[in-house]
Formats: C-alpha cells, structure tokens, sequence
C-alpha cells in the first residue's frame, strides 16, 4: 500500500502522510510514514476541542458561560468571527463549534486562551499522544509567518509564500518549530474520542457532532461523496501545507479513522489536486481495510 499512496501524492504534486485505522474491532492498519512529526496548521483545533470538553467534565470550565469578542486584537482569518467587525457575545461551547466547523481563528484562539497551551499539552500527554505538541494559536502562527517572510501584515505574508519566484521557508513549514503530531497520534485521538474513551458520553457527543459539521468539503468528504457515508473532520490549511483529519462512519456500522498530511511543491494558494488527494488517500486506505475485514 505505501506504493500506492506515494503514487497518488506524486501526482497530486505533494509529499504525503497518511494513517488509517478502524475505530472499533480489529487492530488493522494501512499508511505511509505514519509516524513521522508533521506540522499540524488548524488541526491543532481537535487537541484544543478535546481539552476543553475535558475540561467541561472536570467542572474547570462552564461551556454555556457567555464570552465577548472584542474586534481589537482579533485574530483574522477568512471565516466566523474573524470576519466580523463588531463585538460577539457568545458561549465558550459555542465558540468552540464555531472554532470546529468553520475553523474560526478569532474563535479559536479565545477558546485557547481560556483553556491554555499548557493544559492542551497535559492532556494530550495523559491520553498518550507523545508526539503531539501545541505551541501556540493562530495569531502566533501567523507572526511568525510576518517575521519569516519580512512583511507588514498576514495578507502580504501569504502573498510571499503563494509566490512560486520568491524562496521562503518559514518556520510554519517545519514541525520541530511549530505545533506537530504525527498522522498515528491523530487517528489514536479520533478513535478514542469515536469511542468515548477521552471524554463523557455528553462531551464525546458534543465533539462528534462538531466535527460531523463541518462545512470544508475538498478534502476528505470529496473521497466519500455518498449522502448516507457520514464524514467528520477537521482540516488544517497553512500555505503549501494542506491537511485534513476525521472519521468516516458507513450506514452498516464500519468507522474509520484518517489521518492525512500533505505539503505541495508548488507555493499557489489554490491547487485543486492538492486537496483531491486528500480524499483519493483516505479512500484507498479506508478501502484497503474494508476489504481486509
């Protein structure tokens, strides 16, 4: 199978990563370099979810206590609340499916400041996820990006990186100075969560319902376009790095979780392969495993 995969991603024009396995019954597996440290982008929002209903079920945080988000020092980003202009008052669980289903920076970095980088790390330690390490929020991430690239702004930042005749290499692209996992760490986490073994029955609830409503579709849904395959993920996206992770459930009770990361060698902004293969990747893989049994 690793053949396959390489095969798919080289023609896609990226270098992949990829891991899949069944969320219940036997310990099968099928992947490539699933083990290797990748930069996580916005799927740094799952570790984040996870540790706030965590959170909820230790009595630490109340999801219905109401936040304001003032739009001085919001972190901007192209959905949700980063797109407003005006203050929002709204639940911290609210903020949360907000931060899931539509990958709101604004959102989610309230969110991380409420619950700290510190407790996302605990957490993600306790539940045996070694290789797996939060950083920072969005808006770290993207002054970073600023500094690299010796610009004025996130939008000029990404300008740089979306142009194939400027060199950059920003930090972003490299998982041992930014937030990392690995494509095993995150199918461990979606099968523990699909099984309600990281959270109470409520907040594993919760959490999957978030993530099932998800709006990105180019990705792993793009692999399943079938009305009764439900697909639950949550994408990370940050220049050439174009990922996405989730479970696909189908309606006679198989569930799988995947995991697959990819950087394109071309710096365009839209690369329509790119995120294909996301979904081609997660289709083999889940395949492979259907037809093993």
């Amino acid at each position: 199978m690793t053949g396959r995969f390489a095969e798919l991603f080289a023609d896609a024009g990226v270098r992949g990563w990829v891991h899949a396995v069944p969320v219940r019954g036997a310990a099968a597996e099928t992947g490539l370099d699933a083990d290797a440290p990748v930069v996580m982008a916005s799927v740094y929002k799952l570790p984040v979810l996870v540790t706030f209903c965590r959170m909820v079920d230790s009595g630490d945080l109340d999801p219905r206590e109401q936040v304001t988000l003032e739009p001085e020092g919001r972190t901007p980003g192209p959905t949700g609340i980063s797109q407003f202009l005006d203050p929002v008052r709204l639940s911290w669980r609210d903020a949360v499916r907000s931060m899931m289903t539509l990958s709101d920076n604004a959102a989610a970095d309230e969110v991380l400041r409420r619950i700290g980088v510190d407790r996302v790390n605990e957490t993600m330690q306790t539940l045996g996820l070694h290789s797996t390490r939060v950083l920072g929020g969005t808006a770290q991430i993207l002054q970073r990006l600023v500094d690299d690239t010796e610009t004025r702004s996130p939008a000029e930042a990404f300008a740089a990186l979306g142009d194939n005749d400027t060199i950059v290499r920003p930090a972003g692209y490299d998982p041992v100075l930014s937030s990392a996992t690995t494509a095993r760490d995150m199918t461990t986490l979606l099968s523990a969560l699909w099984r309600g073994a990281c959270a109470s029955a409520e907040q594993s609830a919760f959490m999957r319902a978030v993530t099932a409503s998800q709006v990105s579709t180019a990705r792993l849904r793009s692999g399943f376009p079938f009305a009764d395959v439900t697909v639950a993920g949550k994408t990370g996206t940050l220049g050439a790095v174009r990922n996405e992770v989730g479970v696909i459930e189908f309606p006679d009770g198989d569930a799988f979780a995947v995991a697959v990361f990819t950087r394109a060698a071309r710096a365009d902004p839209l690369l329509p392969k790119a995120d294909a293969v996301i979904g081609q990747a997660a289709r083999v893989a889940v395949a492979e495993l259907r037809r093993r049994g």
